[in-house]
């Protein structure tokens, strides 16, 4: 079942993140096929979880609410989504959006947020390094602030390990005025308004997507199972409401039990 997680330490600003599973063994598996491997089928019941994630959320709307849901993915560098040949992220978001509109949740996801500058491979960082490569990397692009505000923002990512990645995503949503008065630059970037892809590199076709297809298929069931089937109680317009992902670094799930 999804459950509130925390990394210890924990970055500053981070919003409430909930997670349905650890990332290791056979989660951890999953989640690299879909975004190494090219195990696209993957992306369904690895969105149905991230859903299930946001349900358990605070103030997750119930299928009645008007409020509409906005899923705001953690971006990947263009580069690393060039190489992947699609944006693994913004593909189990929008499986997840999907999910909650099948159980009447008003969802949609708004790809709003950019890279402003390089960042390193976080694979190896520790949590102060992480920090560093990330603090004030992320930005809304000009003009989605609107956007924004229209909805309840829950931020989105495959996998939490440090939080540096969702808490600079939080300050730049906030900076955006998407979630209250936040501290730092605007956060308006260079590209322009809209609620598009990260990127429009296509996905994956041919033998290497029917191949991510074919296995994908034969996985995922014991992840979809863990997933609530109804809908969490109405909160909030507006506003940051916190985190979803899949998966988190073990110690995450160590602090918080509820």
């Amino acid at each position: 079942m999804p459950r509130r997680v925390e990394p210890v330490p924990e970055p500053p600003g981070l919003p409430v993140v909930h997670a349905v599973a650890r990332y290791e063994d056979q989660v951890r598996a999953m989640l690299l096929a879909h975004k190494e491997r090219g195990a696209l089928a993957l992306g369904a019941p690895l969105g149905a979880a991230l859903a299930g994630a946001v349900l358990a959320g605070p103030g997750a709307p119930a299928a009645s609410g008007d409020t509409p849901v906005l899923l705001v993915p953690v971006p990947s560098a263009r580069g690393a989504v060039r190489a992947r040949g699609h944006d693994p992220v913004r593909r189990i978001a929008l499986a997840a959006s999907g999910e909650l509109r099948r159980r009447g949740v008003s969802a949609r996801v708004l790809g709003v947020l950019r890279q402003r500058r390089p960042v390193a491979d976080q694979a190896g960082l520790d949590f102060q390094q992480r920090q560093r490569n990330l603090a004030g990397a992320l930005a809304v692009v000009r003009g989605a602030g609107r956007l924004l505000a229209v909805g309840s923002v829950v931020l989105v990512d495959d996998v939490m390990t440090t939080g540096a990645s969702l808490a600079e995503a939080a300050r730049a949503v906030r900076a955006a005025g998407g979630g209250g008065p936040g501290r730092g630059p605007s956060g308006a970037g260079a590209g322009g308004a809209g609620e598009g892809a990260v990127s429009g590199v296509p996905e994956r076709t041919g033998r290497e997507g029917a191949r991510g297809r074919r296995d994908g298929a034969a996985e995922g069931d014991a992840l979809l199972s863990s997933v609530p089937t109804g809908g969490a109680a109405a909160g909030g317009a507006g506003g940051v409401l916190g985190a979803a992902v899949v998966a988190a670094s073990p110690d995450a799930f160590e602090k918080c039990r509820n």
